[in-house]
């Protein structure tokens, strides 16, 4: 039975409680003090016995009640770290100085099929392997070791207090490191619903990226600078049915050849000057099981799109400077802005890597192709910029909004989110009109040499589609259009036909 006693915080009141259980020859099993309550374990009290001790303790000078308790507070804390520990995928171990196991959660005993008293008072270099230098190494408390010959990353914590020559070790799999980082990367996992726009081009290709999300077949996304090709990727594996694993991003341009190799591939203990004496694994073991994107796909080097291709074939590789081949499952998801075909055709980029990677395509439209989506573009932008920088609330005047739509947009969505957040931070709580825009930097010398026609043949189709589609809606068939502009019915069928436009008869 386990007891609470509240009472007095006075010196001598726990040796007095005490003498009570020794009148009654009544073992303690456990006993925790804290100021004002007293815990006890008394494994032999029975029922009929414990109205007289009770009522001898609350004669003790200082106790003022007594209750029946279920655990002690010390004996409710291990449990509830036990219950932690258990809960833990990642296997865990205490060991203590010379090595030797004193515990081990579930997920340990789980990988290496025993059970945890097996695994007491064994060394832990028994179980744990590492290929580099001494297990409890002093220097080294994070490196990559193996268990049941799995790869894992060991932190190793030391305990405090009284037994500091004690250890935690940790144990993670690469790919579990890799759902923490995409986790924190993701944010909001909106999905499709993040990519803002109803205009008839955006909706073509969201359409196709759904169908594309659950196949596991790599994707290449091609479309100018700013057009949002990471955006669909994320989109793409949030839809697909290996959403809840790791979404890890690599941009190809943004590092040298031999930083791209081992960020993507990761690198063996040693493998150069500088690197980790624990070695490090690459995106593609921290992704496995879910999705690597692979940004700017054209500016990857000869070498490294070698190595790729070979991992795309047989899903096997070799950390920089290893001799281990490892595999791992992983869908790759490339982006490009460059014209792939042409740079093959350059000497650039292999030819059997392009086809490797284009076995599904997405082509994104440009923010001009699809204009309708500038406005709630817009909308959400100068919302965004408001809320991070502090400002009273504001909005887009109509002329704004309209030269905002005509702009051709070079840079596209993130040209338009850049402008937008600066005119904010410029004119915070103003309504924001052409010339807060133009005070901006938005460049209406490129507007007017957009809005000039190529050529009068060009001209000529922008009237005649831009005509016919306005007034469709007023005569809603080919005959009664005819009749209206006085040409044959012919003539506009035709003229429909080619500027894609429907009719409702």
């Amino acid at each position: 039975m386990r007891i609470e006693l509240i009472g007095e915080n006075r010196v001598g009141i726990t040796q007095e409680v005490l003498a009570c259980l020794s009148q009654h020859n009544l073992d303690l099993a456990a006993v925790e003090v804290v100021a004002g309550y007293i815990y006890l374990n008394i494994p032999q009290l029975e029922t009929d016995r414990q109205q007289a001790l009770f009522s001898l303790l609350m004669n003790v000078p200082g106790i003022s009640q007594i209750r029946r308790i279920e655990w002690l507070p010390n004996e409710r804390r291990r449990l509830h770290l036990d219950a932690l520990l258990s809960s833990l995928p990642d296997p865990v171990f205490a060991v203590d100085s010379s090595g030797r196991v004193l515990s081990a959660n579930r997920a340990a005993t789980i990988a290496l099929d025993t059970s945890e008293s097996n695994l007491i008072s064994t060394h832990i270099e028994g179980w744990v392997k590492s290929g580099n230098g001494g297990l409890l190494e002093s220097s080294m408390l994070e490196k990559e070791v193996t268990l049941a010959g799995q790869p894992y990353w060991l932190e190793q914590i030391a305990m405090v207090g009284p037994t500091q020559s004690d250890r935690m070790l940790i144990l993670q799999a690469p790919n579990r490191l890799g759902h923490q980082v995409s986790r924190v990367h993701m944010g909001e996992r909106s999905g499709f619903n993040a990519i803002i726009g109803q205009s008839e081009a955006l909706n073509r290709v969201k359409e196709q990226a759904r169908r594309f999300a659950a196949i596991p077949a790599p994707l290449l996304i091609q479309g100018e600078t700013g057009t949002g090709k990471e955006l669909f990727a994320r989109a793409v594996h949030l839809s697909s049915p290996w959403h809840e694993a790791p979404f890890l991003a690599l941009n190809c341009a943004a590092l040298p050849e031999n930083l791209v190799e081992s960020e993507l591939f990761g690198y063996a203990p040693g493998a150069f000057s500088g690197a980790s004496r624990g070695g490090k694994p690459g995106l593609l073991e921290l992704a496995d099981g879910g999705t690597a994107f692979l940004d700017e796909i054209g500016e990857m080097s000869p070498y490294v799109q070698a190595k790729l291709l070979r991992f795309i074939q047989d899903g096997s590789f070799r950390r920089v400077g290893g001799k281990e081949e490892r595999r791992v499952n992983v869908r790759v998801v490339c982006a490009t802005h460059r014209n792939l075909q042409q740079s093959v055709k350059a000497g650039h980029f292999r030819e059997d890597l392009m086809y490797r990677l284009n076995v599904l395509n997405l082509e994104l439209p440009s923010l001009r192709e699809r204009p309708a989506d500038i406005a709630p573009l817009s909308d959400l932008f100068v919302t965004r910029a408001r809320e991070q920088i502090g400002c009273p609330p504001t909005s887009l005047t109509r002329e704004a909004r309209t030269l905002l739509s005509r702009h051709p947009w070079p840079g596209n969505v993130r040209q338009l989110e850049n402008l937008l957040f600066r005119t904010v931070a410029l004119h915070p709580g103003k309504t924001l009109g052409t010339e807060e825009l133009q005070q901006s930097g938005l460049d209406t010398e490129e507007l007017n040499q957009d809005n000039e026609p190529e050529n009068w043949k060009t001209a000529q189709a922008t009237f005649e589609k831009d005509l016919l589609s306005r007034m469709i809606k007023s005569y809603p068939s080919t005959r009664k259009l005819a009749r209206r502009l006085g040409v044959s019915h012919t003539t506009i069928a035709d003229k429909l036909r080619a500027y894609d436009i429907k009719t409702d008869a």
